[in-house]
């Protein structure tokens, strides 16, 4: 064979090695791509969690295919927007700002549309809105969007931004289109799922808004049907509509955040944010961050742009708590907010609009604050448009045993107990005390006695000591919580409903004391007790318990 041929032979053999190489290469290719989509079937199956089985799918997708980041947006119908449901790569600060409307952007034309759009650089294409606000080296990547179908109609969206891959661009985008558009169809069940579930939970919200529409009906997130609570009800109902700032006073205590989200959830911004701010839990340096967001550099530590509550909580409602303990810095700041509707962050010369509601709180008298120049006055008339003022519970006993029996299930449930009901003196000791703590002292002498409690009862025992020394039971004179009025209460208690038990039998009574019939009967006329009440009480067909 002359050279020549040869040379010819080994080009054909080295074309053909490399064909079937190439070959190999794609096959395997494939092979990987089946398995990878294999897994993904299989992980739709893999639970009942639907929230974290998409979070998943995407972790994997972006693992599988390197993607920098991965988003499933849905369209709620009864919110009207589409909104990123899922993500991977985003934070949840990012993935907040992710609220689109059909048309609008790429995601919203992709619902409107139901077409996929592919765009190589992202930097380059103007419908791209990076609403998300990703870092600007991300936008020299690509973005692919395809739609998520149930049939005809377009649930929403499952997007990934990608790092283009030089000179291989245009195949590679061709191949992750492919994929991304398969991926679409087989979660496209599962997102339905999910949307119908967020959809649900709208027409909660809007049912609970109508709800409190009801003439004087208490919001569900409230427990109490005491008279000087109707009024407070009553303005709920008729402030929540509007968007004017809200000033509620009371003690320490009293409710005052419950009744704040009362009145959002009966708003028209029920289906938006819902920020808290307790204005006397952080420093002056801290709260203004807090409050407006600060630009990366503003201050030593501010290593990243930070969005504040007012940002956080665009288009819904703001509570300030502990609106009293703000600084005069922070009130001339807070007051451009609430006259202008618009602020800057630390750091930053971008003025940003606010559409927030703002519901303050306090426990503290701002008028005299004002006179004693601790307080802006033109703060506090501006806050003071609608001012709402709570009771304290001593004003409410009617309510206590109500809320005695929700705090006792509560805690039921936090400590595996079953406690059922509370003994006579310890409501006696409830309703005579005088609750300088409020709802927050009733719960946590709950907690405590139902954590004490070891018969399923709730004793005077089991209170905290300055609820025992209430017992009304011990005598008209003051009481200073001395050793022998604190025994004295537990023995009355133990004398009670051991006769409560022996149905008034004032010998069994005493037996299972360990005391003689003569040691009972002194302290049964010691503390006033008449046994022959337990038989006639239990004639009468049950004993004077509560809860």
């Amino acid at each position: 064979m002359s050279d020549n041929n040869r040379s010819r032979q080994r080009a054909a053999d080295n074309h053909r090695l490399k064909s079937e190489a190439e070959c190999r290469n794609c096959m395997g290719k494939v092979w990987d791509e089946l398995d990878f989509i294999a897994g993904i079937s299989q992980l739709l199956l893999s639970g009942t969690d639907i929230d974290t089985i998409l979070r998943k799918v995407l972790h994997s997708l972006c693992e599988h295919k390197s993607y920098k980041r991965s988003m499933i947006a849905l369209f709620n119908r009864k919110a009207g927007s589409i909104l990123v449901k899922e993500s991977f790569g985003v934070t949840p600060e990012e993935q907040a700002r992710g609220v689109y409307y059909p048309g609008e952007g790429i995601t919203g034309e992709v619902v409107e549309t139901g077409k996929t759009i592919v765009i190589p650089r992202i930097r380059k294409d103007s419908r791209f809105l990076n609403r998300t606000r990703m870092s600007d080296s991300l936008l020299d990547s690509a973005f692919l969007c395809v739609p998520i179908r149930t049939g005809i109609q377009i649930i929403g969206t499952l997007s990934a931004v990608i790092s283009t891959p030089g000179s291989e661009e245009d195949h590679r985008l061709e191949s992750d289109e492919q994929l991304l558009q398969i991926m679409a169809s087989m979660i496209a069940l599962t997102a339905q799922l999910s949307r119908s579930r967020e959809e649900e939970n709208i027409q909660k919200i809007q049912e609970r808004r109508s709800d409190c529409d009801d003439p004087i009906k208490r919001p569900p997130n409230i427990i109490g049907n005491s008279k000087v609570l109707q009024p407070v009800y009553q303005m709920i109902q008729k402030v929540a509509p509007a968007s004017s700032t809200i000033l509620i006073l009371g003690e320490s205590g009293v409710g005052k955040e419950l009744v704040a989200e009362a009145i959002h959830y009966a708003s028209t911004r029920a289906d938006r944010a819902f920020v808290k701010l307790n204005c006397a839990a952080l420093p002056e340096s801290i709260i203004e961050s807090e409050l407006f967001g600060h630009e990366k550099g503003a201050f030593t530590g501010a290593v990243a742009h930070r969005k504040g509550r007012f940002e956080l909580a665009q288009g819904g409602t703001l509570f300030l708590d502990e609106i009293g303990e703000i600084s005069p810095g922070i009130q001339a700041k807070l007051l451009r907010v609430l006259q202008e509707r618009e602020f800057e962050r630390v750091g930053g010369t971008e003025t940003i609009k606010a559409d927030v509601r703002i519901i303050a709180a306090t426990n503290k008298n701002l008028e005299e604050k004002v006179r004693e120049g601790e307080f802006r006055e033109d703060l506090y008339y501006r806050l003071n448009i609608i001012p709402i003022t709570i009771p304290p519970l001593r004003e409410r006993k009617t309510d206590i045993l109500l809320l005695s029996d929700f705090f006792i299930g509560k805690y039921n449930r936090l400590n595996g107990k079953s406690v059922n009901r509370i003994s006579t003196p310890a409501i006696d000791m409830l309703i005579a005390y005088h609750w300088p703590g409020n709802v927050r002292e009733l719960e946590n002498s709950i907690e405590r006695a139902v954590i004490l409690s070891e018969d399923k009862v709730i004793h005077g025992y089991h209170l905290p000591p300055s609820l025992q020394i209430a017992d009304p039971h011990l005598g008209d004179k003051e009481l200073h919580g001395t050793l022998q009025q604190k025994l004295d209460a537990i023995e009355y208690e133990m004398i009670v409903e051991t006769l409560k038990s022996t149905r008034g039998n004032l010998s069994r009574a005493a037996e299972q004391l360990g005391l003689t019939n003569r040691m009972m009967g002194i302290r049964a006329r010691k503390y006033g007790i008449d046994f022959k009440t337990y038989r006639r009480s239990t004639h009468q067909g049950g004993e004077e318990e509560a809860v």
